[in-house]
C-alpha cells in the first residue's frame, strides 16, 4: 500500500528526517514510536505533501513524492492530524459532511451521504447521539472519534493517526482504540503515531522506532514490546544489564 524510500525532510536548513524507508502492507496497522521531537509527525506530514522532501514515496504503486496534499488526499491516504482541529463552529454533522470533500469534492449535503454518515455512527454510535451538537462543545475524545469519522467519510485506503490518544482519559482511551481495532479489522489500513507506546505495540502488527529523525529499530510490534532496549527506552522498564548478560 505505501512504501517510503530513503526520504529526506528539511525545515529551513535544518533536516529533521534522515533517509527514512518503511513500508505499510495491505490490512496492516503500523505504529510509530518514539520521543517527542523524533520526527514522527514530520514524517505524516511528508507522505501527506504538507512538507518538502526527497526520496521516494509510493502509494497504490504510484509516486506521490512531488504530488499536492489535496490529490494525495483524493486519492485515498488520508491524516487525521495532532490535536484533532475539528471546525469547532460545524456540528457533528458538518464536520463529518467536510470528510467528504476528499472523494466526492463539493458535495456537502446529507441526502447524498447519508450511508457514508450512517457507517460512520455504526463505529461511533456517540457521534449520532450528538450529531446536531457543535463541535467545540464535545469532550477530548468526542472530538477524536470525530475527527477519525471525519476521515472515514472521504473512504481512505490508508489512514494516518497522529497521537489518537492525546489529551484523554485511560477509560476513553481504551474505547477508542477498540473502535481503531475494529476500522483496522474492516480492511482500512492504518499507520500511527501514538505517544502510548506500549499500547500502540499491544494493538499494532509492525512497527518502527523512530529516533532523532532516523529509523533505529523494525520489527514486528510483539517482539519489539518485549525488547529490553525499547522496554527500557520506552516502555519505562528498567533492563538489568549484568542479568542479560548473563
Amino acid at each position: 500500500m505505501l512504501m517510503i524510500e530513503h526520504l529526506t525532510a528539511r525545515y529551513g536548513s535544518i533536516e529533521a528526517l534522515h533517509g527514512i524507508s518503511i513500508q505499510v502492507k495491505p490490512g496492516e496497522m503500523v505504529a510509530l514510536v518514539g520521543a517527542n521531537g523524533a520526527g514522527k509527525t514530520t514524517l505524516l506530514n511528508s507522505i501527506s505533501g504538507s512538507v518538502s522532501t526527497t526520496g521516494s514515496i509510493t502509494f497504490c504503486g504510484t509516486e506521490i513524492s512531488k504530488t499536492k496534499a489535496a490529490a494525495i488526499a483524493r486519492k485515498g491516504l488520508l491524516q487525521v492530524p495532532e490535536g484533532r482541529h475539528v471546525f469547532p463552529g460545524l456540528t457533528v454533522e458538518q464536520n463529518l459532511l467536510v470528510g467528504t470533500v476528499a472523494n466526492k469534492g463539493m458535495r456537502l449535503t446529507p441526502g447524498d451521504n447519508s450511508k457514508d454518515m450512517e457507517m460512520v455512527f455504526e463505529i461511533f454510535p456517540r457521534l449520532k447521539e450528538r450529531r446536531n451538537q457543535l463541535a467545540w462543545s464535545m469532550s477530548g475524545g468526542e472530538q477524536q472519534m470525530l475527527a477519525i469519522g471525519r476521515a472515514l467519510m472521504g473512504h481512505p485506503k490508508l489512514l494516518m493517526l497522529d497521537e489518537p490518544s492525546m489529551g484523554l482519559a485511560p477509560i476513553v482511551i481504551e474505547e477508542l482504540f477498540s473502535k481503531i481495532v475494529e476500522i483496522n479489522k474492516s480492511g482500512v489500513p492504518i499507520l500511527m503515531v501514538e505517544q502510548n507506546a506500549r499500547l500502540a505495540l499491544k494493538v499494532s502488527d509492525r512497527a518502527y522506532i523512530l529516533e532523532r529523525g532516523t529509523i533505529t529499530a523494525e520489527g514486528a510490534s510483539k517482539d519489539l514490546l518485549h525488547d529490553p532496549k525499547v522496554q527500557e527506552a520506552y516502555l519505562g522498564k528498567k533492563v538489568n544489564t549484568e542479568t542479560e548478560e548473563k
